[in-house]
């Protein structure tokens, strides 16, 4: 499908990225996207689009990326060698290596364990899983309040915080243990929960997403209300920092950096929150992009804005050391022609294209 989206970004982002040798990943299931967005050579900022289909959680490195889709994990792997480039201008190439087949499981974010294994959020399951090499998933964590696995997305379980390589907090919309029962409580019945004690650390946040642990601070996106905040552990209460126009879904911390996707709000499940009410106080119109925050004083460093047929974001994540990346796509001769490979005869590595 030919998507017509208009893509505009802040003046200094293309400076900014390749300063700090940076680059970001950024899904959009409602289009089935994933942008790379860079630095080139003439200084300008690089938008590198492939599709896969309903591309959601993404997590990765200047190494590999894992991406979730409809009913497949997928992991590329970058093929260039330190200080190489292909086409003259990237310098990370990554290739779509494997897709594991799930199923439609509604995956959410994702995580990377320090032994190297994906943890995925189930949000179908309401569960927290890995991958299984017969079966659809693993289950290996749920919420204490939710009774059996179920396909019912009871609570909407949807973001993952990894703390020293691996899953400690989670964020739902609410506790419930009925199928669809988020729906219903979607002003005031979000949590987070610590899963090593199955404690809920917060509550009365309006669809929180993408928890993040940074600088001694649990962050999260109070997605109903549009702000980012933090958790303050002593009284289980939200602390909101910054506000940005729209729907929050997606979070990457760097340094003292964060960057945030916005969404536009959807009928019916994003409307009617107070999101809607602190856009006419600011008499704002809500955005789809992504905006990259200071963390020490909210001000906003740079934007992506992208408008027409994309109207949703829904995870992003930093590329350290990575300036200007590209993605292999499914339907290419790059993917037939392009080949690499190593021997035991000193891991000479080759490539042919």
């Amino acid at each position: 499908m030919k998507l017509k989206v208009e893509k505009s970004c802040s003046r200094g982002l293309a400076g900014w990225l390749a300063a700090n040798r940076l680059s970001l990943a950024v899904s959009s299931y409602q289009t089935g996207r994933l942008y790379l967005v860079g630095s080139d050579r003439q200084g300008r900022v690089s938008f590198f689009e492939r599709i896969f289909e309903r591309a959601m959680g993404v997590v990765g490195n200047a190494q590999r990326i894992y991406l979730g889709g409809l009913y497949q994990l997928w992991r590329f792997e970058n093929v260039l060698r330190a200080n190489e480039v292909i086409h003259q201008q990237f310098d990370k190439c990554y290739v779509p290596r494997n897709a594991q087949t799930i199923g439609d499981l509604d995956i959410h974010e994702l995580g990377i364990r320090k032994n190297g294994k994906v943890v995925f959020v189930n949000t179908k399951y309401s569960c927290l899983a890995e991958l299984d090499q017969t079966h659809s998933f693993k289950a290996v964590w749920k919420p204490d309040f939710i009774s059996r696995l179920a396909p019912e997305d009871r609570c909407h379980l949807n973001g993952l915080a990894m703390v020293d390589g691996e899953p400690r907090y989670v964020t739902a919309v609410c506790r419930s243990d009925s199928v669809d029962g988020w729906r219903d409580r979607r002003h005031d019945g979000g949590i987070v929960i610590d899963v090593a004690s199955n404690e809920i650390v917060c509550e009365g946040l309006s669809m929180p997403h993408s928890p993040r642990w940074a600088n001694g601070k649990l962050w999260v996106l109070n997605a109903g209300t549009g702000h980012l905040g933090w958790v303050d552990f002593e009284t289980r209460k939200f602390v909101p920092f910054v506000f940005c126009p729209g729907f929050l879904r997606g979070l990457s911390i760097i340094s003292n950096v964060a960057a945030i996707g916005l969404s536009k709000p959807r009928n019916q499940r994003f409307e009617g929150l107070q999101l809607d009410e602190e856009l006419r106080k600011r008499d704002a119109d809500p955005w789809c992009g992504v905006q990259i925050v200071s963390l020490t004083n909210g001000d906003v460093l740079n934007w992506i804005r992208f408008e027409g047929d994309i109207t949703e974001v829904f995870d992003l994540c930093f590329l350290p050391n990575v300036k200007n990346p590209m993605v292999v796509g499914l339907r290419t001769p790059e993917i037939r022609e392009l080949i690499t490979f190593t021997t035991e005869m000193g891991n000479d590595e080759a490539r042919s294209a």
